[in-house]
């Protein structure tokens, strides 16, 4: 099992309808710093995304958020982080990604579900060999799920890339499947870049 040392957190800069997703979030960030693992994520101090900065560093974890410029007046980037401002969407999952050794999506929004989808399809494209996992709180991932299955019945998802993807409820289950990840093949069937 390798050690994951950082984690980029994609999920909802607002708080959601059910108070679950805030809670979630929290712990979440207290978690990954309790393991001592630093969390990367968008940058802000609202909804989802203050809850899991404000986890992690109550449980004394280092954070860094990622903002576009842009955005930081909008979504009240949170200055108790190691704020990076950067200039474009494009330019902020580059620097997420770079900065992470896995990938979690949380409950979230468009942003969210864009965000964890490209880091899976960098996967299958062997540009990064970083998994993925999406924490299913109260259901939330189930049609994703349920549609990603769809996907690799039809012949558009090699069943192998199936497993760049990890869905768990609870997140200690989660993050010991991404420090150990199944092997998976890109789409010309090469091996996954070691390590």
């Amino acid at each position: 099992m390798s050690a994951l040392r950082s984690v980029a957190v994609f999920c909802g800069s607002t708080p959601g309808t059910d108070p679950v997703y805030v809670e979630t979030a929290r712990r979440a960030g207290a978690t990954l710093a309790d393991r001592g693992i630093d969390v990367v994520y968008g940058g802000g101090s609202a909804g989802m995304m203050g809850a899991l900065a404000d986890g992690a560093l109550a449980a004394g974890g280092h954070v860094t958020g990622v903002i576009p410029r842009s955005l930081v007046d909008r979504e009240l980037a949170h200055h108790g982080v190691d704020l990076v401002v950067v200039e474009s969407m494009h330019e902020r999952k580059q620097r997420m990604s770079e900065r992470a050794d896995a990938f979690i999506a949380l409950p979230g929004g468009a942003g969210t579900l864009e965000e964890i989808t490209e880091q899976w399809t960098w996967a299958q494209l062997g540009l990064h060999d970083k998994p993925c996992g999406l924490l299913d709180v109260d259901g939330f991932w189930r049609p994703f799920v349920d549609q990603l299955r769809r996907m690799t019945a039809d012949g558009f998802v090699r069943s192998s890339q199936e497993g760049i993807v990890s869905v768990e409820e609870d997140l200690d289950v989660l993050l010991e499947r991404l420090a150990d990840p199944p092997d998976w093949t890109d789409k010309w069937g090469a091996p996954r870049p070691g390590r």
